[in-house]
């Protein structure tokens, strides 16, 4: 499997050369590109290097040890190392999803439940919130629609890195929480509820990466833009002025609509935004079906037709039913603590693909 990374030594070293060369940046998308191309084998040439270093330095102490017991006592620990160094190499070269590095749009629904399921929704809302303040992301509500007892009926939401290093160790936006997507199901009391019966409820999260123009090209001549009045709690140009967008890409029947901002041109633009994320997944999910026998054995990351995780209030439960994650620490999780439900889907993950790879 290692014979390949020669060839990614070579693509990494002209990669160098191609980044110091001062005219390749007048080409800004371009730059971008190599750069993030470059960070991507950055690591995995290092640990290769690492990898053979210590197998030279095995073979040097096992030489020296016929003579000197001190040299001959390094060798567990140096085979040890170069075991750790095996592990870790295979797994960066397990195909990486190439979307890893991408900022995401992030939309919460309430489902079944009623007003107990919009009370979930903000608690999701603020669960991300919280995990992404936690890994130092910034956050915009770009679109929200509230109940009436203070949870979300949808909400969505933008969340953005501040650079490329986190990405490239698989600490991107979206390495992330592409785990997330489904169908979220909830066991507690809810305030509503005088008897004290536990009542299950169910909100839908689904994970968009954000698109760049590059991405996706939208044909001006493919968009219907309607206006309409907006809606909601009162305010200035709320119910006064034609100012919510909607947006429909004719040629596939996709619509986003943004009502949040005061002006027109403001909600077009966040309207846009929307809509180039959801051309994105769709263009992506189509791709992901034509290559579905590659993917058979993966774990299902934005599979919305099924509950992918339960919070259990009482017993202070969180399970994730796609891996087997269990723990009792659910008011931490709620907190922003995510970070070992993420891990468990990015290890089973890796682990599924490595095996394919194999």
């Amino acid at each position: 499997m290692f014979e390949a990374v020669e060839e990614l030594i070579g693509e990494h070293a002209d990669l160098e050369k191609k980044l110091a060369d001062p005219a390749v940046h007048a080409d800004q998308a371009g730059a971008r590109r190599l750069g993030k191309r470059y960070a991507e084998l950055t690591p995995i040439v290092g640990t290769y290097r690492s990898w053979k270093q210590t197998g030279d330095d095995i073979e040097a102490a096992r030489e020296l040890g016929q003579d000197d017991p001190e040299f001959a006592a390094e060798v567990k620990d140096l085979e040890k190392q170069r075991e750790e160094l095996t592990e870790k190499l295979r797994l960066l070269l397990v195909p990486r999803d190439p979307s890893d590095d991408k900022d995401v749009i992030l939309e919460i629904k309430a489902g079944e439940g009623g007003d107990e399921s919009a009370l979930f929704a903000g608690d999701l809302l603020r669960m991300y919130l919280r995990y992404a303040e936690r890994n130092n992301w910034k956050t915009e509500i770009i679109e929200a629609n509230e109940s009436d007892l203070g949870g979300y009926k949808d909400v969505q939401v933008a969340v953005k890195s501040k650079g490329g290093a986190l990405a490239e160790a698989g600490q991107g936006v979206w390495a992330r929480l592409k785990y997330e997507g489904g169908v979220h199901r909830v066991q507690r009391v809810p305030a509503t509820e005088s008897q004290g019966r536990i009542h299950t409820s169910a909100a839908g999260v689904l994970v968009l990466p954000e698109a760049e123009d590059v991405d996706i090209e939208i044909n001006p001549n493919d968009l219907r833009v309607d206006v309409y009045r907006s809606s909601g709690p009162g305010g200035q140009s709320v119910n006064t002025t034609d100012s919510a967008v909607r947006i429909t890409h004719l040629p596939t029947g996709v619509v986003a609509s943004c009502q949040n901002e005061k002006s027109q041109l403001q909600n077009k633009e966040q309207a846009l935004r929307i809509l180039r994320a959801r051309l994105l997944a769709a263009a992506q999910e189509e791709a992901e079906k034509e290559a579905a026998d590659a993917r058979r054995s993966q774990v299902r990351t934005v599979d919305r037709s099924e509950r992918i995780r339960t919070y259990n209030f009482p017993e202070n439960r969180i399970s994730d039913h796609r891996v087997g994650f269990k723990a009792y620490n659910l008011d931490q999780v709620l907190d922003g603590e995510l970070d070992a439900v993420i891990q468990a889907c990015v290890d089973a993950d890796a682990a599924a693909k490595l095996s394919a790879a194999q």
